[in-house]
């Protein structure tokens, strides 16, 4: 089949050309509805007789934009691809794949109904009290298990060479996350009140330099594979149960990459609450939360390090069991400190460029919105400029409950 936009009207034709969403959904009317309000694909409930699926197919251009921004159409098959391998992994945090048209460049996936977007819950301050330690425990076993520290040479290369291709949507990060921000670019957000701040970031050297040291970092390590775009409106959850979803962007790169993208938006959920909650009740939960997140994944990484007894990089009595120690602490130190820097650029980017997050742009009133995007910016310069010197988590809680 060739490759055609699907609306409301076309998919029960393309349903009933496939047997295997024949066979999920079940003979008889589909009610259909689009639900895609991210920024770059179309997504559809498909409610049939027996249960529903989610339908997400790629568009040729970025969808925030429109058809002037191009944008390859494979991201679909590395957003497939990652879904497979995270879904192996980490079955109870990966919705499961059913179908993968590779010439319609779209995939059908477990309907997640019972869940709802991280960002919105977060906005309307409901608590989750398993968010941090799943998210952890996805990111540990992920990024972990695609590394050289439980791989042999031949599989992470293998591994590696089935995601090396994803270049449109790496540039796309290059863009949007560590360039276009930091200077006057057409894309980037127009202010009404924070243009004399955003001039005074774009102008700090300093900041800019570090924010160069992040890019090269996200250009060319290669540690293990990342969903690359892990925010706030890429998790869906309830109570009890946490997926991990919208993997277009995955790569092989930093392992701060995702924890840092992770972090930083629970960093901006907190200045929004800071701002908008008198008590701040929901900003301190959602500080603890991003202190437990780390905490766990710290310990869980740690311990998938000590138990691994040969990889690639794990060689019987290159160390002995004190030193190797050593050198696994040496290393989660070198990640948060990477993460802490990818943190911040998240959140510069989120405040100055394309695409913000609801929790800052969303704020109604002037006065607190100009406040919440200073608050966070501000915090986002401090992350960036000393990533490299935090020594702990404390130091980034310290700066971000300074600033209240």
């Amino acid at each position: 089949m060739s490759y055609f936009t699907l609306t409301k009207e076309t998919i029960p034709s393309y349903v009933l050309k496939t047997p295997v969403l024949q066979e999920l959904l079940g003979e008889g009317k589909l009610d259909i509805q689009e639900v895609g309000d991210g920024n770059l694909n179309f997504v559809f409930i498909v409610r049939g007789p027996n249960q529903a699926v989610i339908i997400k197919q790629a568009v040729p251009y970025l969808r925030c934009v429109g058809e002037s921004w191009p944008l390859s159409l494979d991201r679909m098959d590395f957003e497939t691809k990652a879904l497979v391998a995270f879904h192996q992994l980490v079955p109870k945090h990966v919705p499961k794949v059913y179908h993968q048209d590779a010439n319609m460049r779209l995939v059908a996936m477990q309907y997640l109904g019972n869940h709802l977007i991280l960002r919105k819950g977060m906005i309307g301050s409901t608590i989750y009290p398993h968010i941090a330690k799943h998210i952890a425990a996805f990111l540990a076993e992920t990024l972990f298990k695609t590394s050289s520290f439980y791989l042999s040479s031949r599989e992470k290369r293998e591994l590696e060479q089935k995601f090396n291709t994803n270049h449109d949507l790496c540039k796309l990060t290059e863009d949007l996350i560590f360039t276009f921000p930091y200077f006057e670019q057409e894309s980037n957000h127009k202010f009404q009140k924070m243009e004399q701040v955003a001039k005074v970031v774009r102008k700090d050297r300093a900041f800019k330099e570090k924010v160069l040291d992040l890019k090269y970092l996200f250009m060319n390590q290669k540690d293990a594979l990342v969903h690359g775009d892990l925010h706030t409106g890429s998790i869906m959850v309830n109570k009890n149960e946490t997926f991990v979803i919208d993997p277009e962007f995955a790569f092989f790169g930093p392992f701060g990459f995702d924890i840092g993208a992770f972090m930083g938006n629970l960093l901006l959920s907190s200045i929004s609450h800071q701002v908008l909650d008198e008590k701040k009740e929901y900003s301190e939960w959602v500080l603890e939360a991003f202190q437990e997140f780390w905490v766990t994944f710290e310990k869980l990484f740690l311990e998938k390090l000590s138990s691994q007894k040969q990889s690639a990089l794990i060689t019987p009595s290159f160390f002995d069991a004190k030193s190797l120690q050593s050198y696994f602490r040496s290393t989660l130190r070198k990640i948060l400190q990477q993460s802490i820097g990818f943190a911040g650029c998240k959140m510069a980017r989120r405040i100055l460029g394309l695409a913000g997050v609801a929790d800052i742009r969303g704020i109604a009133d002037e006065h607190l919105r100009f406040k919440a995007e200073e608050r966070s910016l501000l915090l986002a310069v401090q992350l960036v400029k000393h990533h490299d010197t935090i020594s702990s988590l404390n130091d980034v809680l310290e700066i971000t409950r300074g600033g209240k």
